[in-house]
C-alpha cells in the first residue's frame, strides 16, 4: 500500500493558511529547504490537492520560468490528483479529478502501485485526510512565525500518537519536522 504523506507550511502556532502573507515560495535564500523539497519529491509520484489549491497552483506554478526551487518542474511532471465534485477539465496535463467521497477515492489511490502520494496545502482535504485516519506521515516545514489567527492544521483532529522521524534546520530559521503515524 502506497504512503500518504501531508506536507504543510506552518508556523509556530500551528497556522497553514497562508492568508496573513507570511510565506514565499520563491524567496531567496531558501536554497537549502528546495533541495529538501526536492528529495521529498523523488519519493513521490502523486499530489493529492482539493480544488482550490490546484487551481492557485496551476494558476503560478507554470508560468514560472525561471524557478530556481524545481516545484514547478515536478508539479508539471508529477500525476496530480484533484478532489472536486465541480471541476471539469482540469487543464493541466497528468491531471485527473476525483469526483467521488473524498475518503473513499484516497482509500482507492493508497492501493494503487507507486510510490508516495502528497497532500499538500488542501486545508479541508488535509483535515478530511485526518479525521480518517488516511495520513501515514506529517511533513511540517515550521516558520518561525506566529500568526495568531488562521486555519490550524489538527483542528478538531482525533487523538493519535506520533513517531519522530526526522527534523532539519534550514538557514532560513524554517525546521522541518517529519513525524509518522502511529498504528
Amino acid at each position: 500500500m502506497r504512503k500518504l504523506v501531508v506536507t504543510e507550511n506552518i508556523t509556530i502556532d500551528g497556522v497553514i493558511d497562508m492568508a496573513g502573507g507570511w510565506f514565499d515560495p520563491l524567496a531567496a535564500g531558501q536554497e537549502d529547504m528546495a533541495a529538501a523539497t526536492a528529495e521529498h519529491g523523488a519519493g513521490a509520484d502523486a499530489l493529492l490537492v482539493g480544488r482550490r489549491t490546484f487551481e492557485d497552483f496551476r494558476g503560478f506554478w507554470p508560468k514560472q520560468t525561471d524557478d530556481p526551487t524545481g516545484v514547478s518542474a515536478y508539479l508539471n511532471g508529477v500525476a496530480k490528483y484533484v478532489v472536486s465534485s465541480t471541476m471539469g477539465d482540469p487543464g493541466w496535463d497528468n491531471s485527473t479529478v476525483l469526483r467521488g467521497q473524498p475518503v473513499d477515492e484516497v482509500r482507492e489511490l493508497k492501493k494503487t502501485e507507486g510510490r508516495d502520494i502528497v497532500c499538500t496545502g488542501s486545508i479541508q482535504l488535509a483535515h478530511t485526510l485526518v479525521t480518517a485516519d488516511l495520513v501515514d506521515e506529517f511533513r511540517l516545514f515550521v516558520f518561525p512565525v506566529v500568526s495568531g489567527t488562521g486555519a490550524r492544521l489538527f483542528e478538531n483532529a482525533p487523538a493519535g500518537r506520533l513517531r519522530l522521524a526526522e527534523t532539519r534546520p534550514f538557514t532560513s530559521g524554517v525546521v522541518l519536522l517529519r513525524y509518522e503515524v502511529v498504528r
